[in-house]
């Protein structure tokens, strides 16, 4: 009951900018959001769809991320993906995953993502 309530509290925090990455299946939120007391952290969503009946579910993960650690896990991020082009897939041409234009959308505001 403490995650419900807690999950809809975080919910109702102002919303500042958001940029949605389109992957397949999957698409990825990253929030930018306030607290009460004018302090900002990030969401970052995974949302995945489902196909059900005639039309799709969406299973959602999330993880919140504050300002304190920010650096921490972009360097972790940046030296994991590294490790992975340059030790254990150095044959592969990561160019050919760049994002499209379609796929990438920042958005000042709500996202259309809708948590129903």
């Amino acid at each position: 009951m403490k995650t419900y309530l807690k999950l809809n509290i975080v919910e109702d925090r102002e919303q500042i900018y958001s940029k949605r990455v389109r992957a397949g299946k999957r698409t990825y939120f990253f929030d930018v959001r306030s607290t009460r007391s004018n302090d900002y952290y990030l969401t970052i969503t995974e949302s995945r769809r489902h196909p059900q009946g005639d039309g799709f579910t969406y299973e959602k993960h999330k993880m919140f991320l504050y300002k304190e650690d920010f650096d921490k896990f972009v360097d972790a991020l940046k030296e994991a993906v590294d490790h992975v082009k340059t030790e254990l897939m150095p044959e592969v041409d990561f160019s050919q995953f760049e994002s499209k234009v379609d796929e990438v959308d920042a958005v000042v505001g709500e996202s259309d993502l809708k948590w129903d």
